[in-house]
């Protein structure tokens, strides 16, 4: 029995390990890309100066909602639960939203998809290794 239980605690142990490997340069990606638009925007005095005019709000929500999913990956570091529950909530709410944002259907409108889904799977790994912990 304890040695059931000594590979049920290491398996937890690698789950959560995968899912903080996974999780790492994601988090460090959107901490550059945030440090980035923050410089700018005390430089320049705009985030993008690039941007269009007249651009609608509705195309500006998925990116939002990708970094709140990203944000709820930093807390599952520490809370896997919360963190874990906040990734997901933000990956489907973008899931959700994605269709009414684009225009036709092409393979590049497929891009946030897939990166929703890669956003996604450490979120679950946390809250696998949250639910076997319990």
């Amino acid at each position: 029995m304890a040695e059931n239980s000594s590979y049920s605690n290491n398996l937890s142990k690698r789950i959560r390990l995968i899912a903080r490997i996974w999780s790492a340069p994601i988090i460090i990606y959107a901490l550059l890309m945030l440090i980035g638009y923050g410089v700018d925007w005390i430089t320049i005095g705009t985030a993008d100066p690039y941007t269009v005019e007249n651009y609608p709000f509705i195309e500006n929500v998925p990116p939002i909602l990708m970094f709140l999913a990203i944000v709820g990956l930093a807390i599952a570091w520490r809370f896997e639960k919360i963190g874990a529950g906040t990734n997901l909530l933000f990956c489907a709410l973008t899931l959700i939203i994605f269709p009414f944002t684009i225009d036709t259907l092409e393979f590049r409108s497929m891009v946030p998809v897939v990166l929703m889904i890669i956003i996604a799977i450490p979120g679950v790994l946390f809250l696998i290794h949250w639910r076997r912990e319990r």
